[in-house]
């Protein structure tokens, strides 16, 4: 119902024939940037190449967790797709993980007043229970702020349980307000006595699958196992506390932290025609979560850029300025593959025109927002024209980028974002239900479409997306 829901808003006739009005052919490079990019529309939401990317992604390697042999297979077969398609320049830079991560046994039952078993999956990072496990008395608070508010050494000896749902949007702004509770849950239930953390998925499913993602241990307070109740038996066990008998559960958790170990970012160029030097970045990132096969996250916004790039490289002519791809490693664990890469690239960030990620699942993609100098930018605008066919609207000039770009825009380069409409993708973030058949392609194409556009604009056209800078004092 969702998907053909999406295709009649995001693909309305009107659109199509506006795109495919010149009957333009790839021969003809006689054509202005305009055109052109209408051109690369119209072949994308036909068929923009991103679904047989993903599909080769989530079935020949599968889930690739940061750091782990998974990943780094996973850039080796992005390294040769680039090689053969023909890029310019194709190259992996390592870096290191000073702690690489992998799950183990994860089991959760209630002990008392009754028995039942509990669907729970570990948080990113978790350290390990005891290997009997962990059985203790719960303690549940309806939200984070009710967590924070609990006096310190009232919970010892407890298991804490944050219920707190997350609230569905189109923006996916509910889950900045429920992820705290993942990231930072564990350590104020340390602080408060307890011997382990568990919370409602942050999720917008009802599915008895529970969401993983990482979590940040403090350093003033004791690491405590840290798991995710799948959303039935977070409501489960509310109902069962309101019983008023105490409720008395058992934890098992055997997660690995392996050490010291290495990820990388993969870099491909389409060197530009005229100003090399001049460089339009599409970021994604390669690893996963490992429950599923990180079809959504970020396997598509690796597909996505990928798709983008290879219509761009097959025009008869090459934009101006040079497009690169960088697939990061290791955005899970807190965006370290986009650090590294800030870091390594810092003294060239003055050549970088404007950089963009995808990172919120397969779209549709419904509004185009900012973050430059002058966002009344003459070719701005004709980019937002050429994304109205495709009914992206215009959005704001608040954009920091989106994931692993955002340390790039820390460092005052020009950023976008395409923002994907993410009604549905919090159902299925960070689950083992995070799968291929998830996809549809026309909304993968849609939002592939819209890269091409925008990458193919902002590099062919000469906008100055850069702040003016500052007149020193005299």
């Amino acid at each position: 119902m969702v998907a053909r829901r999406f295709s009649r808003v995001f693909l309305p006739v009107a659109a199509l024939v506006f795109i495919g009005a010149h009957r333009l052919t790839a021969a003809d490079v006689s054509l202005t940037p305009d055109q052109q990019a209408a051109e690369l529309a119209h072949k994308a939401l036909a068929d923009s190449g991103a679904m047989e990317i993903l599909t080769s992604l989530t079935t020949e390697i599968g889930p690739r967790l940061a750091g782990s042999e998974a990943e780094k297979r996973a850039a080796a077969w992005a390294q040769k797709r680039f090689e053969r398609a023909g890029f310019d320049k194709v190259e992996i830079e390592t870096f290191p993980l000073e702690h690489g991560w992998a799950r183990g046994v994860e089991k959760a039952e209630i002990t008392s007043p009754t028995s039942q078993s509990l669907i729970v999956t570990a948080l990113g990072g978790s350290t390990a229970t005891p290997p009997e496990g962990v059985e203790a008395e719960i303690a549940i608070f309806k939200s984070y702020t009710a967590l924070q508010a609990a006096p310190i050494g009232s919970l010892k000896g407890k298991i804490a349980v944050v219920t707190e749902p997350m609230t569905r949007a189109r923006d996916g702004s509910g889950y900045g307000v429920a992820v705290r509770n993942r990231s930072a849950g564990p350590s104020e239930a340390a602080r408060r006595g307890a011997v382990a953390f568990l919370l409602r998925s942050v999720g917008t499913d009802n599915h008895r699958l529970p969401h993983t993602g990482m979590t940040r241990y403090a350093e003033d307070a004791p690491r405590i196992p840290a798991a995710a109740l799948s959303v039935p038996d977070a409501e489960q066990l509310e109902r069962l506390a309101a019983l008023g008998a105490p409720v008395r559960l058992k934890l098992v958790l055997t997660p690995r932290d392996l050490g010291a170990v290495t990820s990388q970012n993969v870099i491909a160029d389409l060197k530009g025609r005229e100003k090399p030097e001049e460089i339009v970045l599409l970021g994604a990132h390669l690893d996963s979560w490992d429950l599923g096969t990180g079809a959504l996250d970020d396997g598509a916004g690796v597909a996505i850029v990928a798709a983008a790039a290879q219509l761009i490289h097959d025009l008869p002519r090459r934009p101006r300025r040079t497009l690169r791809i960088v697939l990061y490693g290791s955005e899970e664990p807190g965006l370290l593959g986009g650090k590294a890469y800030a870091e390594a690239h810092k003294s060239e960030l003055d050549h970088y025109v404007v950089v963009a990620e995808p990172d919120a699942g397969q779209g549709p993609i419904y509004k185009f927002s900012t973050g430059v100098g002058n966002p009344e930018e003459p070719t701005l605008q004709r980019i937002r024209a050429a994304l109205a066919p495709l009914s992206i609207l215009p959005g704001d000039n608040s954009s920091r980028g989106s994931s692993d770009v955002e340390p790039l825009a820390e460092g005052h380069v020009p950023a976008v974002t395409l923002a994907m409409d993410m009604s549905d993708y919090f159902d299925i973030h960070h689950t083992p239900d995070d799968t291929l058949d998830k996809i549809r392609p026309e909304r993968l194409n849609q939002s592939a479409a819209a890269y091409a556009v925008f990458a193919y604009l902002a590099a062919e056209l000469d906008g100055n997306y850069r702040a003016p800078a500052p007149v020193s004092a005299k």
